[in-house]
C-alpha cells in the first residue's frame, strides 16, 4: 500500500514573464514614458504636436510588441494555445469597446482587460491590452495619431493587473475588492495619460489650461491638472465607476471561466511533488529472510 502527500502547486500562467520578455517589456515601457512625457521638456517654439511623433512611435511599438511575444516564446511561456486565447480575448475586448463608444466614459472593455491580466499574468496582459486596442480601432475606425498611445496605455492597464499581489492566495470577495479598486485607479490613470497625449495640441491658445512649450515643468503640470479637471473628469469618473461595478458583479463568473480555461489548456505544466510512503506487505519480510 502507498500514500501520497500533496504539496503546494505552482500557479499556471499563459505567458510566463521570463527574463528576455521582461527586458523587452521594460524597453517598451521606457519608450512609452518618453513618448508621453517629452513635450513637457520641449524647447520654446518647437512646434510640439504628437501628430509628428506618433508614426515613429507606432513604427517602434509594433516591433517591440513582437519582441515581447518572441521573447515569451523563447522563454517557454507562450505556445499555440496561449496565442489562441490571446486572439479570443482580444476579439472580445474589441467587441466590447463599441458598446459604449466612449460615451460619457462608458467603456466596458476595461473590466475584461483587468480580469484577464490578473489571471494570465503581466506579459500576456500587456500584449492583450495593446492588441485589443489596435483591433478595436480597426473595428470602429478610430485609427489616428492617438492609437499607439492608446495601445501603450491599455497595455499598462492590463499588464499592471497581472502584478497585483495575492495571485496564488487571494480569492473571493477580497480579490474582487482589490480588482475593483485597481480598476478605478487604472481607469483614471488611463484618462490622465491620454490627456497628456492630446494636451500639446492646444498649445498656443493662450488659455489658463493651454500647454506652453518651454515653460517651467511645474507651471505646465499645474495647467495640465486644470485641463484634466475641466475637460475629462466627466469621462474618467464614469469609466472608473463602470469598471468597478462590472468587476464586482461579473468578476466571479469571468475569473472562474478564465481560470478554468487556463487550467484545462495547461499552458504551463503544473509541478507537484509527492512523498510516497510504502508500507510492508505481510509475509514479505519473512520471505525475504528465507
Amino acid at each position: 500500500m502507498s500514500g501520497n502527500v500533496p504539496t503546494a502547486r505552482r500557479v499556471a500562467r499563459a505567458v510566463r514573464l521570463g527574463p528576455r520578455a521582461a527586458v523587452a517589456l521594460g524597453l517598451v515601457t521606457v519608450i512609452g514614458v518618453m513618448a508621453f512625457g517629452w513635450p513637457l521638456l520641449a524647447a520654446p517654439g518647437s512646434g510640439v504636436a504628437h501628430s509628428g511623433d506618433a508614426p515613429w512611435l507606432f513604427a517602434a511599438l509594433l516591433p517591440l510588441l513582437l519582441a515581447v511575444v518572441v521573447a515569451a516564446i523563447a522563454d517557454g511561456g507562450l505556445d499555440a494555445k496561449a496565442v489562441a486565447m490571446l486572439g479570443v480575448l482580444a476579439a472580445a475586448g474589441a467587441a466590447l469597446r463599441p458598446l459604449g463608444a466612449g460615451t460619457a466614459g462608458i467603456e466596458p472593455m476595461f473590466f475584461l482587460m483587468v480580469l484577464a491580466g490578473r489571471v494570465l499574468g503581466p506579459g500576456f496582459g500587456f500584449v492583450l491590452g495593446a492588441v485589443s486596442m489596435f483591433a478595436s480601432a480597426l473595428l470602429t475606425g478610430g485609427v489616428g495619431p492617438w492609437l499607439p498611445f492608446q495601445m501603450l496605455a491599455m497595455g499598462w492597464v492590463s499588464g499592471g493587473a497581472g502584478l497585483l499581489p495575492g495571485a496564488r492566495s487571494l480569492r473571493g470577495t477580497r480579490e474582487l475588492l482589490v480588482l475593483a479598486g485597481y480598476g478605478v485607479v487604472a481607469a483614471l490613470a488611463y484618462g490622465t495619460v491620454m490627456n497628456l497625449q492630446g494636451w500639446p495640441y492646444i498649445g498656443g491658445l493662450s488659455t489658463g489650461v493651454s500647454y506652453v512649450p518651454g515653460d517651467a515643468l511645474g507651471a505646465n503640470l499645474t495647467r495640465f491638472l486644470a485641463y484634466c479637471l475641466a475637460t475629462s473628469l466627466g469621462w474618467d469618473l464614469p469609466r472608473a465607476a463602470l469598471t468597478a461595478v462590472l468587476s464586482l458583479t461579473l468578476g466571479p463568473a469571468v475569473l472562474k471561466a478564465l481560470r478554468r480555461a487556463t487550467r484545462r489548456a495547461a499552458f504551463e505544466p503544473e509541478v507537484s511533488f509527492t512523498v510516497r510512503e510504502t508500507l510492508p506487505v505481510p509475509g514479505e519480510e519473512e520471505g525475504a529472510e528465507r
